[in-house]
C-alpha cells in the first residue's frame, strides 16, 4: 500500500520547509534509510531519510521549492500502483494539473489587456488598450507618464505609457500600430483593471462611437477560447515587463529590460542577437557574449586641393558600463536568522566591554599540550574551557530574561558559533564546564563537522546558556556580536597579534589577544561584566589553572 510523506517538522520552530535537493526521482526504488532529500529548515539544511521501502511514486514539492510542514512531499509505494486518490485528497498536491486548471478558470474570467471587443460594431483596425492585471494582487493600476500623445503615431513595440502597479512600475508597449486616437487614463490617476486605457486606430476614427460599442460589448458574453485568452494575458504581461522589442521585418524579439538598455548603450542590434532564454529570450548574458559582425571600414575620402584638414576631435576617455543587481531568493536559514538576530539587537539592551589578554603563557602551554600523543588542542578550546569556568564563578552571566523574571542555569552549555554555506548555526556543547581540554576540542570539532556536511539534528543546536564567537582566524582583530537570545551574553574572539607590550617597565615583544563580552543589560550590569572578564583573562593567561 502506497505511503503518503508529508514535510516533516525537524526544529521546534518550524514552520515550513524548502526542498533544496532532491537525491532520487520518480521511479527509483527505495530502500528503509535511503536519503530522499536535503530539506532546508528555519535553522539549517537537512538530509531526511526515508522510512519506508518501494518506489518513488509521486514528489509534491520542487527542488526550491518551499511549503508548510505537513504539506505533501512524496509518495512512496508498488510500481505502478494507482495513487490518484492520494493525490485527490491530499489536499497538498503542488503538481501542475491543479494550477493549469486553475489558471484556464482565471483567464476565462478575466477580459484580455487588449481585443476587438465586438468585431460588429468596432472596426477591425480600431483597438481598445485596456489596464492590464499584472499581478494575482494587482486590483488597479496608475499612469506614472504618457510617452505618447493624442494624434502621435504609433508603432507596434512602441512605448505608450509607464504603469504603477501595487508592485513596480513597468513600462507599457504597443501591440499595434496606428494613431493615439484617445486617452482614458490620465498621468497621476488610477484605474481598475479592464478600465479603458487607450484607443488606438486610424486618423478621423469616431472615438464616440468606439467607446460606446465597447461600452455596450462589456455586457455580453466572451466568445474567445480561455486558453487564447490566458496566451493574450500572458504576452501583455511580458511587454508590461519591458521584454519585447520589434525587428525591422515585424518580428517581435523578447528581451529583457536590461538587455534592452545594453544593447541601446552599445550600439546594438537586438535583431542580430541570438537569445539563450525561454523563448529565444535575449538576456544579459546574451548581450555580453555578443560580437559584432565585422564591418568593411570606409574608403577614404579625397582630400580636396587647398582645404585645410579640420583637427581631430579630442577623445574624452570615459567610463563606460552597466548598472544591474540581482536578487537572490533567501533560504529559511538566512530569514530564521535575519529574524533572531533582529528580536535580539532592538530588544535586548546591548552593551559592550573589551579587555586585552597575554597570551605568552597560552602560546607555550598549548605547544606542550600537543606535544603529547594522540591530543590536539586550540586556543579557541582554551578560550571556551575558559569561559565555561568563569561561568561557574560568575552565575549572572548564565541567565535569561524572562520578563518578570530572570532564569539562572545550573548547567552550563555552550554554544559555539560556527559559519556554514547557508549562514551560521550555532551547535551547542553541553556541561561544558565538566569536560577536559580535549574532550572540549573533540566534541566542537564534531559538532562543526556534522553542521558543515548538513548532518546535525536540531537537538544539538539547542540549550545554550553562553555563546562564543571567533574571528581570530580570519585576522580580525576586535569586533561585536549580538547576542544569541535567550542568552544573556556572547562573546567576541578576535586574533593573537604579537606587537610591543609593556613588561617590567621595559618594551618587549609579547602576543596579546582581545576579547569582547557583548551584554544584555536587563540581567547582566556592568560590574558584573567586568568581573566575568577579569576571571576569564586570569584563566586564559595562565592555562594550568584549567588543567586542575
Amino acid at each position: 500500500m502506497a505511503e503518503v510523506i508529508n514535510m516533516p517538522r525537524l526544529s521546534d520552530t518550524m514552520e515550513e520547509g524548502t526542498v533544496a535537493k532532491w537525491l532520487k526521482k520518480v521511479g527509483d526504488k527505495i530502500e528503509e534509510g535511503d536519503i530522499l532529500a536535503e530539506i532546508e529548515t528555519d535553522k539549517a539544511t537537512m538530509e531526511f531519510e526515508s522510512f519506508h521501502e518501494g518506489t518513488l511514486l509521486h514528489i509534491g514539492i520542487a527542488e526550491g521549492d518551499g511549503a508548510p510542514v505537513d504539506s505533501l512531499l512524496a509518495i512512496i509505494g508498488e510500481e505502478g500502483e494507482d495513487i490518484s486518490a492520494l493525490l485527490g485528497s491530499g489536499g497538498t498536491e503542488s503538481g501542475g494539473a491543479e494550477k493549469e486548471e486553475a489558471a484556464e478558470k482565471d483567464a476565462s474570467n478575466t477580459t484580455p489587456v487588449a481585443e476587438n471587443t465586438t468585431p460588429a460594431d468596432i472596426p477591425d483596425d480600431v483597438e481598445i488598450v485596456k489596464m492590464p492585471r499584472l499581478s494575482d494582487t494587482m486590483e488597479e493600476g496608475t499612469v506614472a507618464s504618457w510617452l505618447k500623445k493624442v494624434g502621435d503615431a504609433v508603432e507596434e513595440g512602441d512605448i505608450l505609457a509607464e504603469i504603477e502597479t501595487d508592485k513596480a512600475t513597468m513600462e507599457f508597449e504597443s501591440f499595434y500600430s496606428g494613431v493615439l486616437l484617445y486617452i482614458g487614463i490620465q498621468e497621476g490617476e488610477s484605474a481598475p483593471v479592464d478600465e479603458v486605457l487607450a484607443i488606438i486606430g486610424p486618423k478621423g476614427t469616431d472615438v464616440d462611437a468606439v467607446l460606446n460599442a465597447g461600452a455596450s460589448a462589456t455586457t455580453a458574453p466572451a466568445t474567445k477560447d480561455a486558453t487564447e485568452q490566458a496566451k493574450t494575458e500572458e504576452a501583455t504581461q511580458g511587454a508590461l515587463s519591458g521584454e519585447t522589442a520589434a525587428s525591422n521585418d515585424g518580428r517581435r524579439i523578447f528581451a529583457s529590460p536590461l538587455a534592452k538598455k545594453m544593447a541601446a548603450d552599445k550600439g546594438i542590434d537586438l535583431s542580430k542577437v541570438t537569445g539563450s532564454g525561454d523563448n529565444g529570450r535575449i538576456t544579459k548574458k546574451d548581450i555580453e557574449n555578443h560580437t559584432p559582425a565585422a564591418v568593411a571600414p570606409a574608403a577614404p575620402q579625397e582630400e580636396k586641393i587647398g582645404a585645410s584638414a579640420a583637427p581631430a576631435p579630442v577623445s574624452m576617455a570615459l567610463p563606460v558600463g552597466t548598472e544591474g543587481t540581482e536578487e537572490t531568493k533567501n533560504s529559511n536559514m538566512r530569514k530564521a536568522i535575519a529574524k533572531a538576530l533582529g528580536n535580539s539587537k532592538f530588544s535586548a539592551p546591548h552593551f559592550y566591554l573589551t579587555i586585552e589578554v597575554d597570551m605568552d603563557n597560552a602560546i607555550a602551554s598549548r605547544k606542550q599540550i600537543n606535544h603529547l600523543p594522540d591530543t590536539k588542542v586550540s586556543f579557541n578550546d582554551m578560550v571556551l574551557k575558559a569561559c565555561a569556568m568563569a561561568l561557574r564563578k560568575h552565575p549572572q552571566v548564565n541567565t535569561s530574561w524572562n520578563g518578570d523574571t530572570t532564569r539562572q542555569y545550573q548547567h552550563i552549555h555552550m554554544g559555539v558559533a560556527v559559519a556554514v554555506d547557508e549562514g551560521l548555526v550555532v551547535p551547542v556543547v553541553k556541561f561544558a564546564d565538566q569536560l577536559s581540554l580535549t574532550q572540549l576540542g573533540h566534541a566542537v570539532k564534531e559538532l562543526a563537522g556534522k553542521a558543515r556536511s548538513k548532518k546535525i539534528a536540531p537537538s544539538e543546536m539547542e540549550g545554550s546558556t553562553f555563546t562564543v564567537s571567533n574571528l581570530g582566524m580570519f585576522g580580525i582583530l576586535e569586533f561585536t556580536s549580538i547576542i544569541n537570545q535567550p542568552n544573556s551574553a556572547i562573546l567576541s574572539v578576535g586574533a593573537i597579534v604579537e606587537k610591543p607590550v609593556v613588561r617590567n617597565g621595559e618594551i618587549v615583544v609579547g602576543n596579546t589577544m582581545k576579547l569582547t563580552l557583548a551584554c544584555d543589560h536587563r540581567t547582566v550590569d556592568g560590574a558584573v561584566g567586568a568581573q566575568f572578564l577579569q576571571t576569564l583573562r586570569s584563566f586564559i593567561e595562565n592555562p594550568v589553572t584549567m588543567l586542575a
